[in-house]
């Protein structure tokens, strides 16, 4: 096993730092507009949802006891 130089222990080299802008520019985001652009139909029907809540609310108190 070698020594490490230097060189290997230094820190990586730093990211040029960029604005929010800049950031969102490279991303090609657009702005939200309404609440119908942050809809998703995650859940097939109104049961799949409560099952899923119901599974929700028992891991948090699972532990509680």
């Amino acid at each position: 096993m070698s020594t490490p130089t230097p060189e290997d222990l230094s820190s990586p080299p730093l990211r040029p730092r960029l604005s929010v802008e800049e950031l969102l520019a490279a991303k090609d985001t657009q702005p939200i507009r309404s609440l119908d652009d942050l809809a998703a139909d995650t859940f097939q029907s109104d049961e799949e949802l409560e099952e899923f809540r119901a599974f929700t609310c028992a891991e948090r108190h699972r532990d509680v006891a």
